[in-house]
């Protein structure tokens, strides 16, 4: 289709209550708990996303700068993926579960696990990611069959008028509605009743949406930011090290809240790390940045001040980069190496093309400064051996970590290796702590909008076995231990029982999250040789 980008407008205050209530009327008529309604509903949102992605690609040029192929790979192509992986998937997903580790005497109630819709939800979009952030969370709510009001992001109106013209002509609009705004619209989406919010942006109004959903216990998802490490050892490749950091500072001019804050270098490869930097930053950009259609834009005047002042306040040496243009809102790829945690560029969250480097003289020490500069980021990047790897996977937390890679998480066509986390929609994406909670993406985006909801179905022949439970309870409490009682497998100083653990371990109770075949294959053979032995003993005896 040709490029046409809507008129971006807000949406009347005064509407936003009757627009919450024509989404909950839906749901409560059960509108959208088939199956078939949902997967209808996600096929079209497909084709409103192909249809339309001349549009978004322009969307997003004017908006973020930001060029085709990157609008492709981590805008329009992730949501088409996406839906067509959810689609696939969708029906086993709905699907009750039986309910695990249930004993054989409450088999006959039949336990098991519904997948519930939530209800009304709520999806509050980034400006970083106007599309995906938008698109991303929705699919999820639509698969788990919730009705869905979507908040775009206001900082890049072209894209959010085009999201909102897809949802519009594509979808149900009685069940999938757009409200475009800034601060009053969304205080008067948040004083609504919700039975789910998921947002997307930085902690301070995460803050204040966690606040404001408690006043009506109204679960949320945070997907927010962090000061994320990479840490390199003097055991790391600094040409990999420099091109795959520099990827994740130039990628959507660094305004990814996945990219690396800031990269703790070892000193006897800093010199080498920082060559190899400027030897990548001329292959990706051999004109220069400024003059390349492959680097993007500062989202607007007001974060490219933000971002020019940690630079200015920085006390660091500018080794890489440095330039900037205020009118095309540009900052030059920047590498600045500081002496200080308390560096105005490592203090705060960047979000931006600039890379501060604090040297460091062992791993040990790496791992503390990356501890207490923010202890629980959004992501972790570590490049070294895979001891020193496994060290700080050990030794730190994070929301999720790439091993020798950055930006973790974004896809790229499966036949290539490189950022292998994004071409993995099974795998969950969220942060910890103050990075974020709750996560999603492929099936755990379905099971973001669900409630697992457990379900039991007592027969009426079962009521003689279930009468103990019932008053008078005189004389009944040794029987109902006897029966229901568990043995411990460990004594009072927590160690495991010899005969304990050998029964827990035949049984197959050790408490492992799995077993080998191996393991069950040793088990039952243990457990015939017993039965063998105890059946031998007793015809002895008999015929004693």
């Amino acid at each position: 289709m040709s490029s046409s980008i809507p008129q971006f407008s807000h949406t009347s205050v005064e509407s936003i209550p009757g627009i919450v209530d024509l989404a909950r009327s839906t749901f409560e008529a059960h509108a959208t708990r088939s199956i078939q309604y949902r997967l209808v509903q996600l096929r079209k949102l497909y084709w409103g996303i192909k249809d339309h992605e001349q549009d978004l690609i322009e969307a997003c040029r004017l908006d973020l700068g930001k060029p085709a192929f990157e609008v492709f790979i981590s805008e329009v192509g992730w949501c088409l993926n996406d839906i067509v992986y959810t689609c696939k998937n969708l029906e086993r997903w709905v699907r009750d579960e039986k309910a695990a580790d249930i004993p054989l005497a409450n088999a006959p109630v039949s336990p098991k696990i519904r997948k519930d819709p939530l209800g009304v939800v709520l999806v509050i979009g980034a400006f970083n990611f106007p599309v995906q952030l938008a698109f991303g969370p929705m699919v999820g709510a639509i698969a788990a069959g919730n009705t869905v009001v979507l908040k775009p992001s206001e900082i890049c109106p072209n894209t959010a008028a085009v999201v909102q013209k897809i949802v519009a002509d594509y979808l149900d609009p009685t069940a999938y509605t757009v409200v475009q705004g800034a601060v009053p619209e969304t205080t008067a989406l948040l004083d609504q009743k919700w039975d789910k919010i998921f947002y997307t942006g930085n902690s301070t109004i995460g803050t204040i949406i966690a606040k404001k959903a408690a006043e009506t216990l109204t679960p949320v998802t945070l997907e927010l930011g962090g000061q994320n490490p990479a840490i390199v050892t003097k055991h790391a490749d600094p040409r990999l090290a420099a091109r795959r950091l520099l990827w994740g500072k130039v990628l959507n001019a660094g305004q990814v809240c996945l990219s690396e804050n800031y990269a703790l270098v070892d000193r006897e490869i800093l010199a080498a790390f920082i060559e190899e930097f400027k030897v990548a930053a001329a292959e990706f950009f051999p004109k220069g940045a400024k003059l390349s259609p492959d680097f993007g834009r500062i989202v607007n005047s007001r974060h490219f001040h933000r971002i020019k002042a940690m630079l200015d306040n920085s006390n660091g040496k500018i080794v890489i980069g440095g330039t900037m243009d205020e009118n095309e809102k540009f900052i030059e790829p920047t590498v600045v190496v500081v002496d200080s945690l308390h560096d105005a560029l490592v203090k705060d969250e960047i979000f931006g093309p600039l890379l501060p480097i604090l040297a460091f003289d062992n791993l040990d020490e790496a791992i503390k400064t990356a501890n207490k500069i923010h202890s629980t980021p959004l992501a972790m990047y570590a490049f070294g051996s895979t001891t020193e790897t496994d060290k700080i996977l050990r030794e730190t937390r994070s929301g999720g970590a790439s091993i020798n890679d950055t930006v973790e998480y974004l896809p790229c066509p499966q036949r290539y290796s490189t950022i292998i986390h994004g071409a993995m929609p099974t795998l969950e994406f969220g942060g910890v702590g103050s990075s974020g909670q709750g996560s999603y993406r492929g099936r755990a985006s379905f099971d973001c909008f669900s409630h697992r909801r457990a379900v039991t179905k007592t027969p009426s022949w079962i009521e003689s076995l279930i009468s103990v439970r019932y008053p008078p309870y005189a004389g009944k409490l040794s029987g109902y231990k006897r029966l229901s009682e568990l043995k411990p497998d460990f004594d009072r100083n927590g160690d495991r029982t010899t005969w304990g653990g050998l029964v827990a371990w035949i049984f197959g109770r050790s408490g492992s999250s799995g077993s080998s075949s191996g393991s069950k294959l040793g088990r039952s053979a243990v457990l015939v040789f017993l039965v063998a032995g105890v059946a031998k003993y007793l015809e002895r005896r008999t015929k004693r």
